[in-house]
């Protein structure tokens, strides 16, 4: 995998709605995988300053939602199909007829489960999956110990998770136990992996999933299995990269016309 080290979160972002910005140019219809959470909010804020400003086009752009919480209406503020109309199909212009996620209120949750994992093989896979990292290594909702080979399935929070997630609401009890996540295996078959990380909590995940051996007890090291997997991270996460000035070197000597 490629690691980028960048100063801090909004380089992250900027560098990311870059690579998303040229994907778009050369397939105007790519369909990008999306995640949730505060850290990719600088990646939706430059690609949206691009829209606005008109040097790209996010008409025929398709959106697929990650992870979805189990037993939020749609219309929840806080269900992620709601962040994400919030956060990443409005500032885009993208309606939510170009939108793709999990039903988390199916009364039959495994088969809600099968049929999203369906529709993304269907609808040509994903060209590029943002993803974040939870301080556990979880990827998407895929805690430690996930298989990975693992497809969209309904998976039970860790207490760690739930509470992260709880500042997005008024206390942990509204945080619900279930989620729909895709698997890992699922998220593999993206096209281009890029997993954005900042901050120093954020440092121990990164070094496992970057240096480590790829083991299920750290699910993000899945990404050392990938042909095109990207990690960016500031200088705090990668604070406990053993080969950091490595990484340094290789993107400031790569080519320019290969991007991320």
């Amino acid at each position: 995998m490629e690691v980028v080290i960048v100063p801090d979160a909004k380089a992250g972002g900027a560098l990311i709605a870059g690579a998303m910005a040229d994907l778009l140019r050369r397939t105007p219809d790519a369909l990008l995988g999306v995640a949730t959470g505060s850290t990719p909010l600088p990646v939706y804020e430059a690609l949206a300053a691009q829209v606005r400003s008109g040097s790209v086009d996010t008409s025929r752009a398709r959106i697929a939602q990650l992870d979805e919480y189990v037993g939020l209406t749609a219309d929840h503020p806080e269900s992620y199909r709601s962040v994400l109309r919030r956060e990443v199909l409005e500032p885009l212009g993208i309606g939510m007829d170009a939108f793709m996620g999990p039903d988390g209120t199916a009364e039959d949750v495994q088969a809600a489960c099968e049929a999203y994992d369906r529709a993304l093989t269907e609808a040509g896979g994903v060209d590029l999956q943002l993803l974040g990292i939870g301080t556990d290594g979880h990827i998407g909702f895929n805690e430690p110990c996930s298989s990975l080979v693992s497809r969209t399935r309904i998976k039970t929070l860790t207490e760690q998770t739930r509470v992260d997630n709880a500042r997005f609401f008024d206390d942990i009890d509204q945080v619900p136990h279930h989620v729909i996540t895709q698997g890992i295996g699922t998220i593999l078959e993206a096209r281009h992996l890029v997993l954005l990380a900042t901050g120093e909590g954020k440092a121990d995940a990164v070094a496992a999933t970057v240096e480590g051996p790829v083991a299920a007890v750290c699910p993000a090291s899945a990404l050392q299995l990938h042909p095109h997997a990207t990690v960016v991270v500031d200088e705090a996460a990668a604070s406990k990269l053993k080969f950091a000035d490595y990484f340094r070197h290789t993107y400031v000597n790569k080519p320019d016309w290969q991007g991320i």
